[in-house]
């Protein structure tokens, strides 16, 4: 399966080893794990929420992007739901190619766009007990918008 939303954390190596397993024609996969951050201890947690099917189809459809844009031989999106703690892991990317550059462009697309397209719900809770919705970042809409640029050209 090429993505996967799920509760339980992730193995990047076995999802590495998976992607590449018998693949001798793959010379670079580029990985992007990411991370709950604390926020200098101000964060408690935060919890994710998604809703079913449509976020599967979400993903899928950003996955399937990065495949036929850039020439690769594989590729891998995790996105886990539900609460997590800071230093948990969030969100895995996996792109694979048989040379470094489409797997980094493609990696970095993937998560530009889960970013911005896919659609999770994320509530943090502080320190202070305090929880409250977080909204879309500027940075995040302006970073996929240079991918939409590219393709124009």
């Amino acid at each position: 399966m090429s993505v996967c939303v799920q509760t339980e954390d992730f193995s990047i190596e076995a999802e590495i080893a998976a992607l590449s397993a018998g693949r001798g024609d793959i010379g670079a996969v580029v990985s992007f794990t990411g991370l709950v951050r604390d926020n200098g201890g101000a964060l408690r947690g935060m919890e994710l929420e998604h809703y079913p099917g449509m976020t599967e189809k979400a993903l899928q459809e950003i996955h399937d992007h990065a495949v036929h844009r850039w020439s690769l031989d594989g590729a891998r999106i995790i996105h886990r739901v539900g609460p997590l703690a800071p230093g948990e892991r969030i969100v895995l990317v996996l792109a694979a190619s048989r040379h470094r550059q489409d797997a980094f462009e493609a990696a970095s697309f993937m998560m530009d766009f889960l970013k911005t397209r896919a659609p999770f719900w994320k509530k943090e809770t502080g320190a202070d007990g305090q929880a409250h919705w977080v909204d879309a970042r500027e940075s995040d809409e302006s970073a996929a918008a240079l991918w939409l640029d590219d393709e124009e050209e």
